[in-house]
């Protein structure tokens, strides 16, 4: 082999090296985003049944704003949202002689019971974001007997398809905001991590039940390695 001849092959091989190690890290950093349950009947914006403090329709345009950067930035987007039937066990209603945020034990778990939500096909159900945002949206929360706060897994356990779709994908790390911080969006976060995912959490895209459960889940997301940020900021979603 002549010199210019090997010149040229190690200049091909040092180039496959380098462009097979841009597009591995790529994949190894793939990057996707879980909006948690910004549905109708979880927001002030329209006065649903279990509505979030702070979740109007400035909260709701600032999410979708977000979550079309997002999106124009190449990360593929999920939602989750819960899809409940009429008779799920966490609605008080279902429960003769209670009321709404009582604590009862169901299948050896405590219960908050909930007002009911999120009934499937009602119009508490729909999520307030545009669809076409998303590359899917995964139910939660069918099985009227287990409540589900997570967008992996019900209390019983039962696996959504989040996971499946996230592999599907090569996801790697998962941005996570929605609705509610001490509640769903924890869940997500935490089911996340256990599952394997480097989890962002994004705080002020976020709205939270009451602020010291709020605190709580957020020092609990921490404490498991979990990135909380006060806001969306593309190079640090990256960096982290």
């Amino acid at each position: 082999m002549g010199h210019s001849a090997g010149k040229s092959l190690i200049c091909v091989l040092f180039f496959m090296l380098v462009l097979g190690g841009t597009v591995m890290a790529k994949e190894t950093a793939k990057i996707g985003v879980i909006v948690v349950d910004v549905q109708g009947d979880f927001t002030k914006f329209k006065s649903g049944s279990l509505a979030v403090e702070g979740t109007d329709e400035a909260y709701i345009k600032t999410v979708e704003e977000n979550t079309k950067k997002l999106k124009a930035a190449g990360f593929p987007i999920y939602a989750t949202q819960d899809w409940h039937p009429k008779n799920h066990a966490s609605f008080f209603t279902n429960h003769p002689g209670k009321k709404a945020f009582d604590v009862v034990k169901l299948n050896n778990r405590d219960q908050v019971l909930w007002p009911p939500h999120c009934v499937q096909k009602t119009s508490g159900a729909e999520i307030l974001l545009d669809k076409k945002l998303f590359k899917a949206v995964v139910r939660k929360g069918m099985d009227s007997q287990y409540d589900s706060y997570s967008g992996f897994q019900d209390d019983g356990g039962k696996k959504t398809e989040m996971d499946k779709l996230l592999k599907k994908d090569k996801i790697k790390k998962v941005v996570v905001y929605g609705i509610a911080t001490d509640y769903c969006v924890r869940a997500t976060a935490l089911d996340a991590v256990a599952a394997g995912y480097k989890v962002i959490m994004i705080k002020n895209l976020s709205r939270g039940v009451a602020p010291d459960t709020s605190q709580k889940a957020i020092d609990e997301m921490k404490a498991k390695g979990i990135v909380v940020l006060d806001d969306l900021d593309l190079e640090r979603l990256k960096a982290n």
